[in-house]
């Protein structure tokens, strides 16, 4: 079995690793360019790229598929079957015909919600119980092609993008080597065609949705700080200061005050006024430090528990 990998950031590098051990040959790892990344902008190999080279595997990173040149060197390959996981490129219809068994995808959600760039997040900033993973035969639609294995797992009450990251990242990595084991044991893999009614498209994240707005209800707030915790980060103002805002939790209390002003300022956290609820900030970060908790953050700004008090 000759496979053809593709895929770029650090969720897909556990996928790369399901595909070396399965006992398939993998031919080729397909990856984004190199990036300019870091304080000094200099160009930086993707995770995937990474893990290829120290596996001593050829990687190739064209900017797509349009020339036809690019097209025959991946047909060179001779892949039976391609391997495609958070990749970064839509892969047209000439692409998918080139592997003998056409391309899978590992896709971080439950098929057919959250279709699109950023499943992980846009399932905890809807309040999702679950999530999962899907192994899908791919198509000229985006995420629309029929799923031949899954794997759910719940949505913890204090799950961040970060975590869930992680945990589908090896689910991923689970339902793959299922399929490569069947597959290369001759089964053949009974699709399931996604069904029509509860489409959601997951939007890429954008840092401008970073900024929490108090008008709304403390829970979806908090759903934010969540699902944007490792990146973006929430931000807001506090008291005339912005901060990073890391961890916090809603609580059902009516203040009573403006959306936006501190109504309690303790070692527990600091508790925002919010058009529904309160908001208590328990992991802030100040421009230029690091994230610290509520105690320290009031110890550098002990007048905010004067003006809560």
């Amino acid at each position: 079995m000759r496979v053809v990998f593709a895929g770029t950031p650090d969720f897909s590098v556990a996928c790369l690793e399901a595909c070396r051990a399965s006992g398939a040959e993998v031919v080729a790892v397909y990856t984004q360019p190199d990036r300019p990344a870091g304080r000094g902008r200099k160009l930086a190999a993707s995770p995937v790229k990474a893990a290829a080279l120290a596996a001593g595997i050829p990687v190739e990173q064209p900017e797509s598929f349009k020339a036809e040149a690019d097209r025959d060197r991946l047909a060179a390959y001779a892949p039976d079957l391609m391997v495609v996981v958070a990749y970064g490129l839509i892969l047209p219809r000439k692409v998918l015909a080139i592997p003998r068994l056409g391309c899978w995808n590992v896709h971080a959600s439950l098929l057919p919600r959250w279709r699109g760039a950023a499943p992980i997040q846009r399932a905890i900033l809807a309040g999702d119980d679950e999530s999962g993973v899907d192994l899908m035969q791919m198509e000229a639609g985006l995420d629309t092609g029929p799923v031949l294995i899954e794997r759910r797992t719940p949505i913890a009450a204090d799950e961040t993008g970060g975590s869930l990251h992680d945990r589908l990242s090896f689910l991923g990595a689970d339902a793959l080597a299922e399929g490569l084991r069947r597959i290369m044991a001759g089964e053949t893999l009974a699709p399931r065609i996604q069904a029509e009614a509860g489409v959601e498209y997951a939007h890429k994240l954008d840092k401008a949705e970073a900024r929490l707005d108090f008008q709304l209800p403390a829970i979806a707030l908090e759903r934010k700080v969540r699902a944007f915790n490792p990146w973006p980060v929430a931000e807001a103002d506090v008291a005339g200061e912005r901060l990073r805002i890391w961890s916090a939790r809603a609580l059902d209390l009516a203040s009573g005050a403006e959306p936006g002003q501190v109504v309690a300022a303790t070692r527990d956290g600091i508790d925002i006024a919010c058009a529904g609820g309160t908001l208590r900030l328990t992991t802030v970060q100040r421009p230029g430090g690091r994230p610290i908790g509520a105690a320290d953050y009031l110890n550098a700004r002990p007048e905010l528990k004067q003006a809560a008090s």
